[in-house]
Parts: C-alpha cells; structure tokens; sequence
C-alpha cells in the first residue's frame, strides 16, 4: 500500500514556475513508477508526465513537453513536478499517482495507475 500527498499548488502569474512535491509513505515506493494528471473545471483528468520507478526513463504530455520536468528523490520518498513558464490553461488540481508497473505503451491512462493523492490547486493568472 502506498499513500500520497501532493504538496506545492498554489496561484501563479503566467510565465511563473512552481515545484509540485509528492510525499509517498511506503517502505517499496521506491519501485513504484510515479505520474502526475490534472482535472481542470469541468474536463476530464489528463495525464501531465510519468517517470518510471528507477528514473530512466520520462513520458510527457505534448502540451507540457519543454516546461516541465518530472523527477524523483528515492532516498526521501518524493517525486516532483516543476512546472516553468506557466500558462492560464495549465490551471487544474494536480494529482500524483503511483504504480507498481508502469506501460511504455499506456502511461498516460489514469487507469495504468493505482494510487492516487488528494490533488493539489494550481491557478496560473494572465
């Protein structure tokens, strides 16, 4: 079992950065791969980026390919997010999600993964 907690969201001018933390408990989470989603106001939930559990190797959404990096922190059980030149579009909760396995094929389906945090607010203003 592993647990989540998103850390980090907060409100932005566009073109400003935030670094999103997810805090894991769980003594194996260092072999869960990591991915963050985020659901704005009435839109589904859309994959953001993964990272696999050894770190080898990253995934991105087209549309935050460039801005933002995905990365994690094994010796203290986090991931994180940062998140650069921000726009008003990337303004949703955030949600870090966790998996013991994670497909080259299908990271990017919420379904792929089977822990989930509480989510964090992020609002870019322009």
């Amino acid at each position: 079992q592993v647990q989540l907690v998103e850390s980090g969201g907060g409100l932005v001018q566009a073109g400003g950065s935030l670094r999103l933390s997810c805090a894991a408990s769980g003594r194996t989470f260092n072999m869960y791969a990591l991915g963050w989603f985020r659901q704005a106001p009435g839109k589904e939930r859309e994959f953001v980026a993964a990272i696999t559990w050894s770190g080898t190797s990253t995934y991105y959404a087209d549309s935050v390919k460039g801005r933002f990096t995905i990365s994690r922190d094994s010796a203290k059980n986090t991931g994180y997010l940062q998140m650069n030149s921000l726009k008003p579009g990337d303004t949703a909760v955030y949600y870090c999600a966790s998996t013991t396995y994670l497909s080259d094929t299908f990271y990017y389906l919420s379904g792929s993964f089977e822990y989930w945090g509480q989510g964090t607010q992020v609002t870019v203003s322009s």
